[in-house]
């Protein structure tokens, strides 16, 4: 599949996958120095690039599990949604979960962009739903089954 890019800035870094059957492309931090983040803070960081993507697909992105696990830099929304209509700069809300100031230079990967249909529902309301097993039980109770 391939998915046009718009570099909205010169120093952008097109994604790319680390390996051939990564499921994500790393984005790449573009900006202008460096960006403290300071902890339990979160910071918008550009990647200086805008996407096209197909009709009835979504960009979510996903921490990179080495940032997350060394830096405890994470996307603050843990899952960013990108609309196939959406045509604006690709942006990650990093946000600091350690205890220690972190730094973003510029080219540093900083999320994952995964791209996957979905589906767009219909929501039908109704009087009643279909019983099943686990009924209403939600939020840890299929853990308390016998």
């Amino acid at each position: 599949m391939k998915i046009k890019i718009k570099k909205l800035n010169d120093k952008a870094v097109v994604p790319t996958y680390g390996t051939a059957n990564a499921a994500g492309a790393d984005l790449y931090a573009c900006i202008d120095g460096e960006v403290t983040v300071k902890p339990h803070e979160t910071k918008m960081i550009n990647t200086g690039i805008a996407l096209e993507l197909p009709h009835d697909y979504a960009g979510f992105v996903f921490a990179r599990s080495g940032l997350s696990l060394k830096k405890g830099l994470a996307p603050a929304n843990k899952v960013g949604v990108i609309d196939c209509d959406y045509r604006g700069e690709v942006m990650v809300s990093l946000h600091n979960h350690s205890e220690v100031p972190q730094t973003v230079s510029y080219g540093d990967r900083i999320a994952q962009l995964v791209i996957m249909p979905y589906i767009t529902a219909e929501f039908v309301e109704a009087a009643e739903l279909s019983a099943t097993d686990r009924g209403e039980g939600g939020f840890g109770s299929t853990d308390k089954r016998a």
